[in-house]
């Protein structure tokens, strides 16, 4: 699948008529462990993916407007499942496992990897990856692989820097930098804050072109 290169000139293009995907309804679906049983009513699903204490909960609960929607954790590493949020009842929210975290043993790990690297590999329904990188670490070795990974599978994938809020701005310029160096084909890169949900409706006029 041939990707389109990031231009920055794009991502920061002004919308005078934005028009975004509007969530009237979100509700947690179902928890699956493996591959078996995933939904096969062909709705496309948006899958979510990143570090372990990226923010994925609170930035699913900010997403659509649902406070509890996903369940947050102070500890890191605690998504172990393939977790299914049904959208408007069309489109499927799919939270993955997070990845590199190191307080977990070695078996469970590899279990981890598996169960996510078996759906992006496999997984017809994928409409696009977001794959969440923390604001204050972009570019790190991880996050880097698995642009490679989503690449060399094909997915398309937009990137969404989170924790926008704990940046100043001469750090902001930075991490821009950093991202949009190493991240070539990503379909677009949203900066976005779960606690002031400053973002939001850029992100949801991203998704709104992969919902269909």
């Amino acid at each position: 699948m041939s990707h389109r290169a990031f231009r920055p000139e794009f991502a920061h293009k002004p919308h005078f008529s934005p028009e975004f995907m509007n969530i009237t309804s979100a509700d947690f679906f179902c928890s699956y462990s493996s591959l078996n049983g995933l939904p096969s009513d062909g709705r496309p699903e948006i899958v979510f993916v990143g570090r372990s204490n990226v923010g994925k909960s609170s930035l699913l609960n900010s997403l659509c407007a649902r406070k509890g929607l996903a369940k947050t954790s102070s500890t890191p590493g605690k998504t172990r499942l393939i977790n299914y949020f049904l959208i408007n009842d069309n489109i499927y929210f799919v939270d993955l496992p997070g990845y590199g975290y190191a307080k977990v043993g070695h078996g469970e790990r590899e279990s981890w990897g598996k169960l996510l690297t078996d759906y992006v590999v496999k997984r017809d329904e994928i409409a696009l990856v977001v794959l969440l990188v923390d604001a204050r670490h972009p570019g790190m070795d991880s996050d880097r692989e698995m642009m490679e990974f989503l690449d060399y599978c094909g997915r398309p994938f937009g990137i969404v820097l989170t924790k926008w809020d704990k940046l100043k701005q001469a750090e902001k310029s930075k991490a821009r930098r950093t991202i949009e160096s190493c991240a070539a084909n990503a379909r677009f890169i949203v900066n976005y804050s779960s606690l002031s949900g400053a973002g939001r409706d850029k992100l949801l006029e991203r998704l709104d072109l992969f919902s269909q």
